[in-house]
């Protein structure tokens, strides 16, 4: 295996060359909704102690409201209480060999899963902090790179996984966490042939939301600019017909009541859609940009807000140089 420091070396320097993407002009007739517009209120609702943190993904425990962030620079994990402004270590980095902290989300069981770009996701008790499993991606290789990027949580407990560089999603069920110790990812949905041409380098699937009631599975192309939906129980995977927009740089996405928010990164932008109920299309309603979002790469609903995270990435962390400024924090928006 390669290591872990080399892949994401590697995978910096992708997501630098996104950098130089230009941004989707709307489409004609599309919102250009603006913070004024939608009178959205940004504000922080949390800080991440230290000065390198640079978080990347957000998660909130259905069962308490406590809020999970992890540093893609170095796989801490910090825990959020409400009421308590500044957040806490709760996974220090490094822990169990994880050396970035990418995708978050906690189930209903009350377990965490934090994906690692490098190897893979680990599933951790909330509780007790105690390691429950690890899935590791197959066959990774110099030359077969892969990027383990964002999760979501379907009804029946299973967990799928997208990768940034194989353009694939990997599937963890129920029985497998239960079964414990560490073992490999296994592909549910191969999206190789459906995406637009794109270079080898490029990253693609990104965010990814389960529909509530289990029938399909929404993921974002980040490069091409398309959303896919995906049927878990078949398997079949087709491009969801936008209107008003597309998911162009579309990093974490959520999903509640028929609507769609997808964070643009580098576009520093949240856009929210109308879904259809079988998820075969969706509309943009509004579109927030705002210098104040730095850079956004995930968000999560709790507790009433919608959190999202401010990476500055851009600010001497894998998408430019330059000093952040600090602390890193975890905003809230309103009016999205």
């Amino acid at each position: 295996m390669s290591s872990p420091r080399l892949v994401v070396a590697a995978a910096a320097t992708t997501l630098t060359a996104l950098l130089s993407l230009t941004p989707a002009l709307p489409a004609s007739g599309a919102p250009t909704t603006t913070n004024q517009i939608t009178r959205a209120r940004i504000s922080t609702a949390y800080e991440l102690p230290g000065d390198r943190v640079y978080p990347e993904g957000v998660a909130v425990d259905p069962r308490t409201g406590d809020l999970y962030a992890g540093s893609y620079t170095d796989g801490t994990v910090f825990k959020m209480t409400p009421g308590h402004r500044v957040a806490q270590v709760f996974l220090p980095a490094g822990a169990d060999g994880r050396d970035t902290a990418n995708g978050l989300k906690v189930d209903r069981a009350g377990r965490l899963w934090v994906t690692d770009s490098t190897t893979g996701v680990s599933v951790y008790d909330t509780r007790t902090r105690r390691l429950l499993a690890s899935f590791d991606v197959p066959g990774q290789a110099p030359d077969n790179p892969a990027f383990v990027n964002d999760l979501a949580i379907a009804p029946d407990g299973s967990a799928y996984l997208t990768d940034s560089v194989r353009s694939v999603v990997y599937r963890v069920t129920p029985r497998q966490v239960a079964a414990g110790g560490r073992t490999t990812l296994t592909v549910r949905f191969d999206l190789g042939e459906a995406l637009d041409p794109h270079g080898p380098d490029a990253f693609t699937l990104n965010g990814i939301v389960a529909d509530p009631s289990g029938r399909y599975l929404l993921t974002a192309d980040m490069t091409g600019g398309d959303l896919y939906r995906l049927d878990i129980a078949s398997g079949a995977i087709r491009r969801v017909t936008l209107t008003g927009g597309d998911t162009l740089h579309a990093d974490g996405l959520e999903l509640r009541g028929g609507r769609l928010w997808v964070v643009h990164n580098t576009e520093n932008a949240i856009s929210r859609w109308k879904v259809t109920r079988d998820g075969a299309a969706a509309r943009v309603e509004r579109r927030l940009t705002d210098e104040a979002l730095q850079l956004p790469t995930t968000l999560a609903f709790g507790n009433g807000t919608l959190y999202v995270v401010r990476s500055q990435f851009d600010k001497g962390g894998p998408l430019g140089s330059g000093t952040p400024r600090t602390p890193f924090t975890i905003a809230s928006v309103r009016g999205i």
